[in-house]
């Protein structure tokens, strides 16, 4: 009787339910690794492939090397680039030229192009390739070349000194071409000049210059009074967004006629008091 009892509590609080939810969860689990990982494909690809720049700026790229073989690789860099172009490749902000890729594995690549400032307005197709023992992965890069941006300071004359009289000023004329074949918008004139000097531009700004267009700015120097005579180094520049450009100008400073004849006369009067002084008190 007490048998009985004893397995009719047990049956009733036996249950098959637990058991069927932990193999359930274990067959999941088992089941996650094969659906989430997945074999890598040796690849060579950019995050954008098409980069308009000045001819005077870089070509910036971002690229991904993949190695889906089941073994490491050493992939050395190569390009086709036109006469006069550079280009480098970093990884990790170090600059390479090959790449050993572990198997199964993905690397983040930097890729800078440069062209000369002379290159014409175009679309240039650059195919990079990084190449290993088993394969060769292509990259088509291209570069668009929209132009340049440069700029020149200087004078009519070419002529970098000038004079200037202590206490007053002097207007110098400036040059200022854009030399590039791009125009350039808002370019503001400043200076570098010594202690307690002025300069004022006219104009100060300039709104927009075409590309080969020359435009002459006045300069008026002023020069604070009591200043020693000698030579004095100021400095001119020109700036815009994408440009900019500077001269050093040196003045020579001289006293005025009026202030050397004050000074001799300073002198004579100096002189002439010690004498008197000596024939006064020199008899006793």
């Amino acid at each position: 009787m007490l048998t009985e009892l004893l397995i009719t509590n047990t049956n009733r609080r036996f249950s098959f339910r637990p058991f069927f939810t932990a193999l359930l969860v274990l067959a999941t689990s088992l089941s996650l690794p094969a659906q989430t990982v997945k074999p890598l494909k040796s690849n060579f690809e950019a995050r954008l492939m098409n980069i308009e720049s000045p001819s005077n700026e870089p070509f910036r790229y971002t690229a991904t090397l993949s190695n889906g073989s089941a073994q490491p690789v050493n992939y050395n860099f190569n390009a086709q680039l036109p006469d006069g172009w550079q280009i480098s490749y970093r990884v990790e902000g170090s600059q390479v030229t090959s790449l050993m890729m572990q198997a199964n594995k993905s690397q983040e690549i930097s890729i800078e192009i440069s062209c000369p400032i002379s290159a014409k307005p175009n679309k240039y197709k650059i195919p990079v390739k990084a190449i290993s023992a088993q394969d060769t992965l292509t990259l088509d890069l291209e570069a668009v070349v929209k132009g340049s941006y440069a700029l020149e300071l200087t004078t009519p004359s070419g002529r970098l000194s000038d004079e200037v009289v202590s206490g007053s000023s002097k207007e110098i004329l400036l040059k200022v071409k854009n030399t590039g074949t791009l125009p350039l918008n808002a370019l503001e004139l400043s200076s570098q000049l010594p202690s307690r000097w002025e300069a004022t531009f006219d104009p100060a700004n300039i709104k927009q210059l075409e590309a080969g267009k020359s435009l002459d700015v006045k300069v008026n120097l002023k020069v604070p009074d009591k200043t020693i005579a000698g030579d004095y180094a100021s400095k001119f520049e020109i700036k815009s967004a994408n440009s900019n450009a500077d001269i050093s100008f040196r003045m020579i400073v001289k006293t005025s006629l009026l202030s050397g004849w004050v000074g001799l006369l300073v002198i004579v009067l100096a002189i002439g008091l010690v004498y008197y002084l000596i024939r006064k008190y020199g008899r006793r």
